[in-house]
Protein backbone atom coordinates (compact mmCIF):
# COMPACT_ATOMS: atom_id res chain seq x y z
CA UNK A 1 0.00 0.00 0.00
CA UNK A 2 1.35 3.42 -0.96
CA UNK A 3 0.76 5.40 2.23
CA UNK A 4 3.02 8.28 1.21
CA UNK A 5 0.84 9.11 -1.79
CA UNK A 6 -2.12 9.35 0.56
CA UNK A 7 -0.54 12.28 2.36
CA UNK A 8 -1.72 15.80 1.47
CA UNK A 9 0.30 17.70 -1.14
CA UNK A 10 1.79 20.29 1.27
CA UNK A 11 3.21 17.52 3.48
CA UNK A 12 4.70 15.63 0.52
CA UNK A 13 6.25 18.87 -0.76
CA UNK A 14 7.76 19.46 2.68
CA UNK A 15 9.32 15.98 2.56
CA UNK A 16 10.66 16.58 -0.95
CA UNK A 17 12.28 19.84 0.15
CA UNK A 18 14.69 17.85 2.32
CA UNK A 19 15.93 15.81 -0.64
CA UNK A 20 18.66 16.86 -3.07
CA UNK A 21 16.99 18.66 -5.96
CA UNK A 22 17.96 16.00 -8.47
CA UNK A 23 16.29 13.29 -6.36
CA UNK A 24 13.20 15.40 -5.75
CA UNK A 25 12.77 15.90 -9.50
CA UNK A 26 13.04 12.16 -10.20
CA UNK A 27 9.90 11.56 -8.09
CA UNK A 28 7.92 13.14 -10.93
CA UNK A 29 8.05 9.80 -12.79
CA UNK A 30 6.23 7.90 -10.02
CA UNK A 31 2.73 8.80 -11.17
CA UNK A 32 0.62 11.53 -12.71
CA UNK A 33 -0.06 12.96 -9.27
CA UNK A 34 3.66 13.24 -8.47
CA UNK A 35 4.56 14.85 -11.78
CA UNK A 36 4.35 18.44 -10.54
CA UNK A 37 4.71 18.10 -6.77
CA UNK A 38 8.44 19.00 -6.75
CA UNK A 39 7.57 22.34 -8.34
CA UNK A 40 5.80 23.39 -5.14
CA UNK A 41 8.51 22.62 -2.59
CA UNK A 42 8.99 25.43 -0.01
CA UNK A 43 12.80 25.01 0.00
CA UNK A 44 14.98 24.57 -3.06
CA UNK A 45 18.71 24.20 -3.71
CA UNK A 46 19.71 24.64 -7.33
CA UNK A 47 23.36 23.71 -7.89
CA UNK A 48 24.71 23.60 -11.44
CA UNK A 49 27.45 21.18 -10.39
CA UNK A 50 24.94 18.81 -8.83
CA UNK A 51 22.76 18.71 -11.95
CA UNK A 52 25.77 18.12 -14.20
CA UNK A 53 24.68 19.31 -17.61
CA UNK A 54 24.47 23.11 -17.58
CA UNK A 55 21.62 23.32 -20.09
CA UNK A 56 19.60 20.87 -18.02
CA UNK A 57 20.30 23.00 -14.96
CA UNK A 58 18.94 26.14 -16.66
CA UNK A 59 15.93 24.24 -17.99
CA UNK A 60 15.19 22.87 -14.54
CA UNK A 61 15.32 26.33 -13.00
CA UNK A 62 13.09 27.76 -15.72
CA UNK A 63 10.45 25.11 -14.99
CA UNK A 64 10.53 25.76 -11.27
CA UNK A 65 10.30 29.55 -11.59
CA UNK A 66 7.44 29.42 -14.09
CA UNK A 67 5.68 32.76 -13.60
CA UNK A 68 2.29 31.04 -13.70
CA UNK A 69 2.96 29.34 -10.39
CA UNK A 70 2.12 31.30 -7.26
CA UNK A 71 3.30 28.98 -4.47
CA UNK A 72 5.52 30.70 -1.91
CA UNK A 73 9.19 29.77 -1.40
CA UNK A 74 10.65 29.84 2.08
CA UNK A 75 14.33 29.17 1.26
CA UNK A 76 16.17 29.41 -2.04
CA UNK A 77 19.85 28.64 -2.64
CA UNK A 78 21.38 29.18 -6.08
CA UNK A 79 24.91 27.94 -6.79
CA UNK A 80 26.40 28.66 -10.20
CA UNK A 81 29.63 26.71 -10.71
CA UNK A 82 30.42 26.78 -14.40
CA UNK A 83 33.36 28.08 -16.42
CA UNK A 84 32.44 26.61 -19.76
CA UNK A 85 30.31 27.60 -22.69
CA UNK A 86 27.10 29.49 -22.00
CA UNK A 87 27.95 30.81 -18.54
CA UNK A 88 28.43 34.40 -19.80
CA UNK A 89 24.68 34.65 -20.32
CA UNK A 90 23.23 35.30 -16.85
CA UNK A 91 19.80 36.48 -17.91
CA UNK A 92 18.26 33.28 -16.54
CA UNK A 93 19.49 34.16 -13.01
CA UNK A 94 17.86 37.58 -13.23
CA UNK A 95 14.60 35.95 -14.33
CA UNK A 96 14.77 33.48 -11.43
CA UNK A 97 15.42 36.16 -8.81
CA UNK A 98 12.62 38.29 -10.22
CA UNK A 99 10.29 35.30 -9.93
CA UNK A 100 11.56 34.51 -6.43
CA UNK A 101 10.66 38.02 -5.32
CA UNK A 102 7.10 37.49 -6.55
CA UNK A 103 6.94 34.16 -4.71
CA UNK A 104 7.84 35.85 -1.42
CA UNK A 105 11.19 34.22 -0.69
CA UNK A 106 12.28 34.71 2.92
CA UNK A 107 15.80 33.27 2.80
CA UNK A 108 17.97 33.79 -0.28
CA UNK A 109 21.51 32.59 -0.92
CA UNK A 110 23.41 33.14 -4.18
CA UNK A 111 26.87 31.61 -4.74
CA UNK A 112 28.42 32.65 -8.05
CA UNK A 113 31.51 30.47 -8.41
CA UNK A 114 32.77 31.64 -11.79
CA UNK A 115 35.57 33.87 -13.04
CA UNK A 116 33.48 37.05 -13.23
CA UNK A 117 31.05 38.68 -10.82
CA UNK A 118 27.31 38.68 -11.42
CA UNK A 119 25.35 41.93 -11.09
CA UNK A 120 22.35 41.45 -8.86
CA UNK A 121 19.08 42.63 -10.48
CA UNK A 122 17.08 45.60 -9.28
CA UNK A 123 14.38 43.27 -7.94
CA UNK A 124 16.76 42.21 -5.16
CA UNK A 125 16.52 45.60 -3.49
CA UNK A 126 12.74 45.47 -3.06
CA UNK A 127 12.45 42.01 -1.50
CA UNK A 128 9.87 43.01 1.09
CA UNK A 129 9.58 39.46 2.50
CA UNK A 130 13.30 38.77 2.67
CA UNK A 131 14.50 37.80 6.16
CA UNK A 132 18.06 36.71 5.30
CA UNK A 133 20.30 37.16 2.25
CA UNK A 134 23.75 35.64 1.75
CA UNK A 135 25.70 36.60 -1.37
CA UNK A 136 29.02 35.29 -2.68
CA UNK A 137 31.03 36.81 -5.57
CA UNK A 138 28.33 39.09 -6.95
CA UNK A 139 28.15 42.83 -7.60
CA UNK A 140 25.75 45.22 -5.90
CA UNK A 141 24.40 48.22 -7.79
CA UNK A 142 23.68 51.74 -6.65
CA UNK A 143 19.88 51.89 -6.95
CA UNK A 144 17.57 54.77 -6.12
CA UNK A 145 15.11 52.79 -4.03
CA UNK A 146 15.93 50.13 -1.41
CA UNK A 147 13.43 48.44 0.89
CA UNK A 148 14.23 45.54 3.21
CA UNK A 149 11.59 45.93 5.95
CA UNK A 150 12.00 42.34 7.24
CA UNK A 151 15.72 41.70 6.62
CA UNK A 152 17.53 40.49 9.75
CA UNK A 153 20.61 38.78 8.27
CA UNK A 154 22.86 40.07 5.47
CA UNK A 155 26.12 38.26 4.64
CA UNK A 156 28.31 39.69 1.88
CA UNK A 157 31.27 37.49 0.95
CA UNK A 158 33.64 38.53 -1.87
CA UNK A 159 30.96 40.97 -3.02
CA UNK A 160 32.00 43.83 -5.28
CA UNK A 161 30.78 47.11 -3.78
CA UNK A 162 32.26 49.34 -6.49
CA UNK A 163 28.86 50.47 -7.73
CA UNK A 164 27.45 51.40 -4.36
CA UNK A 165 30.47 53.10 -2.80
CA UNK A 166 29.64 56.55 -4.10
CA UNK A 167 27.32 58.99 -2.37
CA UNK A 168 27.25 56.88 0.79
CA UNK A 169 25.16 54.24 -1.00
CA UNK A 170 26.46 51.46 1.26
CA UNK A 171 25.38 53.40 4.33
CA UNK A 172 21.98 53.84 2.73
CA UNK A 173 21.79 50.11 2.02
CA UNK A 174 22.32 49.30 5.70
CA UNK A 175 20.02 52.07 6.91
CA UNK A 176 17.20 50.69 4.73
CA UNK A 177 17.21 47.53 6.86
CA UNK A 178 15.38 48.76 9.98
CA UNK A 179 15.44 45.36 11.73
CA UNK A 180 18.90 44.16 10.60
CA UNK A 181 20.60 42.17 13.36
CA UNK A 182 23.40 40.17 11.70
CA UNK A 183 25.80 41.72 9.16
CA UNK A 184 28.93 40.17 7.60
CA UNK A 185 31.31 42.03 5.27
CA UNK A 186 33.94 39.47 4.27
CA UNK A 187 36.65 40.05 1.68
CA UNK A 188 34.49 42.56 -0.21
CA UNK A 189 36.23 44.57 -2.92
CA UNK A 190 36.10 48.31 -3.56
CA UNK A 191 34.44 49.03 -0.25
CA UNK A 192 33.67 52.67 0.58
CA UNK A 193 36.38 54.66 2.35
CA UNK A 194 36.01 54.76 5.22
CA UNK A 195 33.70 51.80 5.72
CA UNK A 196 30.79 53.09 7.83
CA UNK A 197 28.32 50.80 9.53
CA UNK A 198 25.53 52.66 11.27
CA UNK A 199 22.49 50.79 12.53
CA UNK A 200 20.07 51.15 15.42
CA UNK A 201 19.13 47.45 15.34
CA UNK A 202 22.41 45.63 14.56
CA UNK A 203 23.48 43.02 17.13
CA UNK A 204 26.21 41.02 15.33
CA UNK A 205 28.87 42.37 12.97
CA UNK A 206 31.73 40.51 11.30
CA UNK A 207 34.30 42.36 9.17
CA UNK A 208 37.10 40.53 7.35
CA UNK A 209 39.21 42.33 4.77
CA UNK A 210 42.64 43.41 3.64
CA UNK A 211 44.80 40.30 3.73
CA UNK A 212 45.98 40.45 0.13
CA UNK A 213 49.29 42.19 -0.45
CA UNK A 214 47.83 43.69 -3.61
CA UNK A 215 45.28 45.75 -1.69
CA UNK A 216 46.23 49.26 -0.68
CA UNK A 217 45.74 50.51 2.84
CA UNK A 218 42.19 51.57 3.75
CA UNK A 219 41.29 54.78 5.51
CA UNK A 220 39.45 53.00 8.29
CA UNK A 221 36.29 51.57 9.80
CA UNK A 222 33.59 53.50 11.64
CA UNK A 223 31.00 51.56 13.62
CA UNK A 224 28.00 53.12 15.34
CA UNK A 225 25.56 50.46 16.53
CA UNK A 226 24.28 50.94 20.10
CA UNK A 227 22.74 47.44 20.30
CA UNK A 228 25.85 45.66 19.00
CA UNK A 229 26.64 42.75 21.32
CA UNK A 230 28.97 40.64 19.14
CA UNK A 231 31.72 42.24 17.01
CA UNK A 232 34.52 40.50 15.09
CA UNK A 233 37.16 42.45 13.14
CA UNK A 234 39.94 40.82 11.12
CA UNK A 235 41.54 43.66 9.21
CA UNK A 236 45.23 43.99 8.37
CA UNK A 237 44.91 47.06 6.13
CA UNK A 238 42.68 49.66 7.78
CA UNK A 239 44.54 52.43 9.63
CA UNK A 240 41.84 53.48 12.07
CA UNK A 241 38.92 51.91 13.91
CA UNK A 242 36.27 54.03 15.56
CA UNK A 243 33.67 52.17 17.62
CA UNK A 244 30.92 54.35 19.03
CA UNK A 245 28.17 53.43 21.47
CA UNK A 246 29.29 49.83 21.95
CA UNK A 247 26.85 47.87 24.09
CA UNK A 248 27.90 47.15 27.69
CA UNK A 249 29.32 43.63 28.12
CA UNK A 250 29.59 43.13 24.35
CA UNK A 251 31.66 40.29 22.89
CA UNK A 252 34.60 41.34 20.71
CA UNK A 253 37.19 39.44 18.67
CA UNK A 254 39.90 41.63 17.19
CA UNK A 255 42.83 41.04 14.86
CA UNK A 256 43.98 44.42 13.54
CA UNK A 257 47.34 46.06 12.85
CA UNK A 258 46.28 49.68 12.19
CA UNK A 259 47.85 49.54 8.76
CA UNK A 260 51.33 49.05 10.18
CA UNK A 261 53.66 46.74 8.32
CA UNK A 262 55.63 44.22 10.40
CA UNK A 263 58.93 46.03 9.81
CA UNK A 264 57.75 49.44 11.02
CA UNK A 265 55.36 48.53 13.84
CA UNK A 266 57.65 49.60 16.66
CA UNK A 267 58.48 52.99 15.11
CA UNK A 268 55.02 53.49 13.63
CA UNK A 269 53.30 53.31 16.99
CA UNK A 270 54.22 56.92 17.70
CA UNK A 271 52.51 58.04 14.51
CA UNK A 272 49.38 55.96 15.16
CA UNK A 273 49.21 56.50 18.92
CA UNK A 274 46.02 58.58 18.79
CA UNK A 275 44.33 56.05 16.46
CA UNK A 276 45.15 53.19 18.83
CA UNK A 277 44.00 55.20 21.82
CA UNK A 278 40.69 56.01 20.11
CA UNK A 279 40.07 52.36 19.33
CA UNK A 280 40.90 51.15 22.85
CA UNK A 281 38.65 53.79 24.39
CA UNK A 282 35.82 52.78 22.06
CA UNK A 283 35.95 49.15 23.19
CA UNK A 284 36.54 49.84 26.89
CA UNK A 285 33.01 48.67 27.81
CA UNK A 286 33.50 45.25 26.24
CA UNK A 287 32.64 42.25 28.42
CA UNK A 288 34.26 39.40 26.47
CA UNK A 289 37.46 40.15 24.54
CA UNK A 290 39.54 37.92 22.27
CA UNK A 291 42.84 39.45 21.10
CA UNK A 292 45.00 37.84 18.42
CA UNK A 293 48.77 37.93 18.66
CA UNK A 294 49.24 40.57 15.93
CA UNK A 295 47.04 43.04 17.79
CA UNK A 296 48.58 42.31 21.18
CA UNK A 297 52.02 42.94 19.70
CA UNK A 298 50.93 46.47 18.79
CA UNK A 299 49.35 46.99 22.21
CA UNK A 300 52.64 45.87 23.80
CA UNK A 301 54.58 48.55 21.89
CA UNK A 302 51.83 51.09 22.67
CA UNK A 303 52.21 50.40 26.42
CA UNK A 304 55.84 51.55 26.33
CA UNK A 305 54.66 55.15 26.24
CA UNK A 306 50.93 55.07 27.03
CA UNK A 307 48.57 53.45 29.53
CA UNK A 308 45.48 51.42 28.81
CA UNK A 309 41.95 52.61 29.57
CA UNK A 310 40.06 50.84 32.33
CA UNK A 311 38.12 47.79 31.11
CA UNK A 312 35.72 47.79 34.03
CA UNK A 313 33.09 45.55 32.43
CA UNK A 314 35.38 42.85 31.06
CA UNK A 315 34.69 39.46 32.62
CA UNK A 316 36.43 37.21 30.05
CA UNK A 317 39.74 37.67 28.22
CA UNK A 318 41.18 35.30 25.61
CA UNK A 319 44.61 36.31 24.35
CA UNK A 320 47.21 34.86 22.00
CA UNK A 321 50.76 35.98 22.74
CA UNK A 322 54.16 35.78 21.16
CA UNK A 323 56.66 34.76 23.88
CA UNK A 324 58.66 37.98 23.36
CA UNK A 325 55.63 40.12 24.26
CA UNK A 326 54.57 38.39 27.49
CA UNK A 327 55.65 41.39 29.57
CA UNK A 328 52.62 43.33 28.30
CA UNK A 329 50.12 40.93 29.89
CA UNK A 330 50.42 42.14 33.52
CA UNK A 331 49.60 45.72 32.48
CA UNK A 332 46.58 44.46 30.57
CA UNK A 333 45.37 42.39 33.51
CA UNK A 334 45.70 45.37 35.85
CA UNK A 335 43.31 47.34 33.63
CA UNK A 336 40.66 44.60 34.01
CA UNK A 337 39.68 44.72 37.71
CA UNK A 338 36.57 42.55 37.32
CA UNK A 339 38.03 39.83 35.12
CA UNK A 340 36.52 36.41 35.92
CA UNK A 341 37.79 34.16 33.14
CA UNK A 342 41.22 34.14 31.48
CA UNK A 343 42.07 32.00 28.42
CA UNK A 344 45.73 31.98 27.41
CA UNK A 345 46.94 30.64 24.09
CA UNK A 346 50.57 30.98 25.18
CA UNK A 347 52.27 32.14 28.34
CA UNK A 348 55.85 32.41 29.64
CA UNK A 349 55.97 34.94 32.46
CA UNK A 350 59.32 35.72 34.03
CA UNK A 351 57.69 36.89 37.22
CA UNK A 352 54.27 36.70 38.80
CA UNK A 353 52.04 39.73 38.04
CA UNK A 354 51.23 41.59 41.25
CA UNK A 355 47.65 42.04 40.08
CA UNK A 356 46.99 38.30 40.58
CA UNK A 357 47.16 38.75 44.36
CA UNK A 358 44.02 40.89 44.29
CA UNK A 359 42.56 39.24 41.21
CA UNK A 360 38.88 38.47 40.70
CA UNK A 361 39.75 35.52 38.44
CA UNK A 362 37.51 32.49 38.83
CA UNK A 363 38.33 30.54 35.64
CA UNK A 364 41.72 30.12 33.96
CA UNK A 365 42.25 28.08 30.79
CA UNK A 366 45.76 27.35 29.47
CA UNK A 367 45.01 26.64 25.81
CA UNK A 368 48.60 25.87 24.89
CA UNK A 369 50.04 22.31 25.12
CA UNK A 370 50.92 21.62 28.76
CA UNK A 371 53.99 19.41 29.19
CA UNK A 372 54.20 19.42 32.97
CA UNK A 373 57.85 20.49 33.05
CA UNK A 374 59.42 22.83 35.59
CA UNK A 375 58.36 26.02 33.80
CA UNK A 376 54.79 24.80 33.31
CA UNK A 377 54.40 23.80 36.95
CA UNK A 378 55.87 27.12 38.05
CA UNK A 379 53.20 28.88 36.02
CA UNK A 380 50.36 26.81 37.52
CA UNK A 381 51.75 27.33 41.00
CA UNK A 382 51.73 31.08 40.37
CA UNK A 383 47.97 31.09 39.78
CA UNK A 384 47.04 28.55 42.45
CA UNK A 385 48.96 30.35 45.17
CA UNK A 386 47.72 33.84 44.36
CA UNK A 387 44.18 33.65 42.92
CA UNK A 388 42.10 33.58 46.09
CA UNK A 389 38.69 32.86 44.51
CA UNK A 390 39.83 30.62 41.63
CA UNK A 391 37.19 27.95 40.91
CA UNK A 392 38.47 26.12 37.84
CA UNK A 393 41.82 25.65 36.15
CA UNK A 394 41.88 23.95 32.74
CA UNK A 395 45.05 22.39 31.35
CA UNK A 396 45.51 20.87 27.90
CA UNK A 397 47.98 18.05 28.43
CA UNK A 398 50.30 17.28 25.56
CA UNK A 399 50.19 13.50 26.01
CA UNK A 400 48.05 11.05 27.91
CA UNK A 401 50.82 9.16 29.83
CA UNK A 402 51.71 12.29 31.82
CA UNK A 403 48.19 12.86 33.14
CA UNK A 404 48.49 10.98 36.46
CA UNK A 405 51.95 12.36 37.11
CA UNK A 406 50.82 15.95 36.53
CA UNK A 407 47.74 15.53 38.71
CA UNK A 408 49.94 14.27 41.51
CA UNK A 409 52.15 17.36 41.22
CA UNK A 410 49.15 19.67 41.20
CA UNK A 411 47.77 18.20 44.40
CA UNK A 412 51.03 19.06 46.13
CA UNK A 413 50.71 22.78 45.29
CA UNK A 414 49.25 24.78 48.22
CA UNK A 415 46.31 26.77 46.87
CA UNK A 416 44.87 29.90 48.48
CA UNK A 417 41.38 29.12 47.24
CA UNK A 418 39.28 26.83 49.41
CA UNK A 419 38.09 24.65 46.55
CA UNK A 420 39.24 24.36 42.95
CA UNK A 421 38.20 22.10 40.10
CA UNK A 422 41.13 21.13 37.87
CA UNK A 423 40.26 19.97 34.35
CA UNK A 424 42.94 18.07 32.44
CA UNK A 425 42.03 17.72 28.77
CA UNK A 426 44.36 15.51 26.77
CA UNK A 427 45.24 16.65 23.25
CA UNK A 428 46.40 14.17 20.61
CA UNK A 429 44.62 11.44 22.57
CA UNK A 430 43.04 10.23 19.33
CA UNK A 431 46.50 9.77 17.86
CA UNK A 432 47.64 7.86 20.94
CA UNK A 433 44.70 5.45 20.73
CA UNK A 434 45.36 4.83 17.04
CA UNK A 435 48.95 3.91 17.78
CA UNK A 436 47.88 1.57 20.56
CA UNK A 437 45.59 -0.29 18.18
CA UNK A 438 48.26 -0.76 15.51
Amino acid sequence: EDRISQLPDPLICHILSHLPTKEAVTTSVLSTRWRSLWLCVPKLKLDSKEIGDFNSFVSLGDRFFDSDRVSCIDKLKLTIDKNGEGVNDTSYITTWIDAAAKRKVQHLRVNFLVRFSYEMPVSLYVFKTLVSVKLFHVTLNDVEFVSFPCLKTMHLDCVCLSKICKDAAFERLVSCCPVLEDLEIVRCTNAPQPLRVQSRSLKMLNIVRGYSSQIDFFHGVVIDAPLLCCLSIHDAKSKSFIVNNLEYNAKLEVCVTFGLEVADQASGISLGRSLISTFLSGISKVGDLTIHEKTFKIIYNYLKSESLPRFGYMSRLCVSLYPSYMKGLPAFLESCPNLKSLVLEELHLEEMPKCLQSSSLEFVDFKFPFWGDVEDMKLVKCFLENCVILKQLTLHLHSYPTKDEILKKLLEVPAKCEQIFIVCQVIFIGLVKIRENM
